[in-house]
């Protein structure tokens, strides 16, 4: 009895440990003024032994999670798989609003990106603010086949 309560302490110290780090490191990382976001993308993907290209219509979502303060959304780019440019939807900065969201399709017809396309997206705000959920949602529909899926930003470089 006495080794199993040193044990059984230890193992609650641990726990409350590790949750303390997972709790209050979540909040500090929940937090930016800014960040530069990889978010893949798939114009389409392959099927079958034949590597037979399933065509994808492409949703870039975009959600400000902060409920007090705006972002700005400072650039949205489109790349396609070796990493050229293929298309900038921003001409200059566009605000969302706290708890707003907005959206860039890229159509089905639109087969530049390829299976290894990407948006580069940056962020920033004038305070420290929640960051937002940066993804990309794929769907597509061939005769009686239909796929669909979600794939989330990466952060590449955050803003001081």
């Amino acid at each position: 009895m006495l080794i199993k309560k040193p044990i059984g302490s230890l193992s609650i110290l641990l726990t409350l440990c590790v949750f303390k780090t997972f709790v209050w490191g979540q909040s500090e990382a929940g937090l930016s003024k800014g960040q530069t976001v990889y978010v893949p993308v798939y114009s389409h993907i392959y099927s079958g032994d034949r590597e037979m290209p399933f065509y994808l219509t492409a949703t870039l979502s975009i959600r400000n999670t902060d409920p007090r303060h705006p972002i700005a959304l400072t650039a949205v780019d489109y790349y396609d798989s070796a990493g050229s440019l293929i298309r900038a939807y921003l001409e200059r900065p566009t605000q969302i609003n706290p708890l707003a969201s907005t959206r860039y399709v890229v159509k089905e017809s639109d087969k530049g990106g390829g299976s290894g396309a990407k948006f580069i997206v940056k962020w920033e705000s004038d305070q420290e603010v929640n960051v937002p959920i940066i993804e990309s949602v794929m769907i597509g529909a061939q005769t009686q086949q239909g796929i669909s899926f979600t794939s989330r930003g990466q952060v590449m470089t955050r803003h001081p």
